[in-house]
């Protein structure tokens, strides 16, 4: 490591910190610089925009997953019991009244919300409270939980030892969150109240995401915090370029005149006076005729005689240059890397691109897309879930075997979820369903699997293929799903007759 003769490493001021403690100190003004790029430039904000597009799409779909062979629940019933969770929950995740303590926002508007603040802050933070039947009454609601979604420049960052707390958050002697702080305003007065991670029960009360960087992480920092320098750079080259292209644009044409200059006139104040009176007259007599003639270039463009050694030049926008599109290319690429999307997304500059760097754009990028789902949207979800699901089993409004204290003793399984979201974007459709059809023929996949890999969820693909398959027969369509010889579907005059498919289907 030892440093050239340049100095370029000993030029760069570093410190080994703490990774909780470097950002601690920093995150104020890093969270600000990353809102104010973010909400003045169209380019970072649609890429947010991407980001949430890719992450979560329209909604994260419940994929209840739970294990109640303990309870005596047959595959049947554990099947039937899931769905019925899935859609009482995805009812009232659409009903702000419902689910937000506000009643502004849609459970999915707020997940956008989170997503938005961890990108610009590097974490996204909110409190799951409950409403007392009287409460709801009020307002007309059925259910309890609520979630209010609070921004995390609400999160104080005090630090007090003596309290175990660093950066707002109080832990115990095991390190464990056992409270936030919040700065709440009250009365008009700003107060700092404090919220337990957790109930007695064990129900997750505050939520907090955000991705680490070392284990001893308190609080996150925002995403494009490493590229903030690079887009600044890069918003600086397009401003200066920009105001260089107007430049020469306005000032189309130049006069080049041998005239002499002000230091010239200077010079001839040395000169004797009688070579000073011949010069003088010489330039006054040039000026004069100068005078004489016009120059307009506009609508009426109109050019008269030049003096002798004038010369007119028109010019044209020569900015950008060669280099600037690879250059601003370059950093462009360092920010869509940052941020998590690929270079084609964050600049809508396909130029160049083919299938194959398309798809191998996309492949390398997916990863990242999915670990963003599974690592901040999924854990935000998966925690109000547990709230609502223990709320409709507690107050009756979904059945379950053993009741109430059968769910407590058992509700780490019962609560059990994936979270679903977009598929992966495909830069043919063609090749990726082929693709899908190979996998599912020669066994090396599952129709669970690739329904996934969609977004969808295989059992509302069979339920809904059956549906239409029973449509088509009893109006004496030929079978939809059926295939011959060949591969693909059957045409009328090869199809049997409805009840003939209906006996054999039965069979």
């Amino acid at each position: 490591m030892r440093d050239s003769g340049s100095g370029i490493l000993s030029m760069r001021g570093t410190s080994l910190v703490e990774s909780r403690e470097d950002i601690r100190r920093v995150w104020d003004r890093i969270s600000a610089l990353a809102l104010d790029f973010i909400q003045n430039s169209g380019r970072l904000n649609g890429a947010v925009n991407q980001v949430l597009a890719d992450t979560v799409g329209t909604e994260l779909k419940l994929n209840a997953k739970p294990d109640l062979s303990k309870l005596g629940y047959s595959v049947e019933e554990t099947t039937a019991f899931a769905k019925i969770v899935e859609e009482r929950w995805r009812r009232w995740a659409d009903k702000p009244a419902e689910c937000d303590q506000r009643g502004k926002f849609t459970l999915h508007q707020m997940l956008d919300i989170a997503l938005r603040w961890y990108i610009a802050y590097g974490e996204a933070t909110g409190v799951i409270s409950y409403m007392t039947p009287a409460e709801r009454r009020v307002y007309g609601i059925e259910t309890g939980v609520k979630v209010c979604m609070v921004t995390p420049t609400r999160l104080v960052r005090d630090t007090s030892e003596m309290e175990g707390m660093f950066a707002g958050v109080i832990h115990d002697t095991a390190g464990r969150p056992v409270a936030y702080r919040f700065l709440e305003r009250q009365t008009g007065f700003e107060v700092k109240k404090n919220y337990p991670a957790r109930d007695r029960d064990g129900r997750p009360r505050v939520i907090h995401a955000f991705d680490p960087v070392d284990a001893g992480d308190v609080r996150g920092i925002s995403v494009i915090a490493p590229a903030l320098r690079t887009y600044a750079h890069s918003e600086r080259l397009e401003e200066v370029t920009l105001a260089t292209a107007i430049l020469q644009t306005v000032f189309a044409a130049s006069l080049t005149s041998p005239n002499p200059s002000a230091d010239a006139f200077e010079a001839l104040e040395s000169l004797p006076d009688e070579l000073k009176a011949e010069v003088s007259g010489y330039l006054q007599a040039r000026f004069d005729l100068a005078a004489e003639n016009k120059l307009t270039i506009g609508n009426a463009s109109q050019v008269n005689h030049l003096a002798p050694g004038e010369e007119l030049k028109f010019h044209t926008a020569s900015t950008p240059g060669a280099q600037y599109v690879p250059f601003k290319a370059s950093l462009d690429r360092d920010m869509a890397r940052a941020i998590g999307i690929t270079y084609e997304a964050y600049s809508m500059d396909f130029t160049g691109a083919t299938y194959s760097s398309v798809r191998m754009g996309n492949s390398s990028i997916w990863p990242v897309v999915l670990r963003r789902r599974e690592r901040i949207a999924a854990p935000i979800c998966q925690a109000i879930y547990e709230n609502w699901l223990d709320e409709e089993i507690g107050e009756g409004r979904i059945a379950f075997r053993g009741g109430y204290p059968a769910f407590r003793a058992n509700r780490a399984a019962v609560t059990w979820a994936e979270w679903r979201g977009p598929a992966k974007p495909s830069a043919d459709d063609h090749k990726s369903a082929r693709a899908q059809t190979e996998r599912l023929q020669n066994g090396t996949s599952t129709l669970e699997v690739e329904c996934a890999e969609n977004g969808l969820d295989y059992r509302d693909v069979i339920q809904q293929r059956a549906a239409e398959r029973k449509a088509c027969l009893d109006a004496g369509l030929p079978d939809p799903f059926l295939r011959v010889a060949g591969g693909g579907p059957a045409k009328d005059d090869e199809a049997e007759p409805a009840p003939a498919k209906r006996e054999k289907a039965d069979a």
